[in-house]
């Protein structure tokens, strides 16, 4: 019964790399990607991306994305 009580996990990735161009997504080297972590809502990926691209912001190549994982686990109700 405890599952009914607790918010339901939206699991999110943050995850950035080097991008070839400024134009397009397509990783420099998919190697060295940084997983920055998975997160149980958009808030807190929020947090860590901005802080991840903040520490990047010299670095125009450098981008960090958060991905949906929710929506990739259960795409009808994402």
């Amino acid at each position: 019964m405890a599952h009914d009580t607790e918010k339901k996990q939206r699991l999110h990735l943050v995850f950035g790399g080097e991008l070839t161009t400024l134009t397009d997504v397509h990783f420099r080297n998919l190697d060295k990607l940084d997983i920055v972590g998975i997160y149980p809502d958009y808030d807190s990926a929020l947090t860590a991306w901005k802080s991840k691209a903040q520490m990047t912001v010299d670095n125009a190549h450098m981008r960090y994305f958060i991905v949906h994982m929710h929506r990739l686990l259960d795409p009808e109700n994402g």
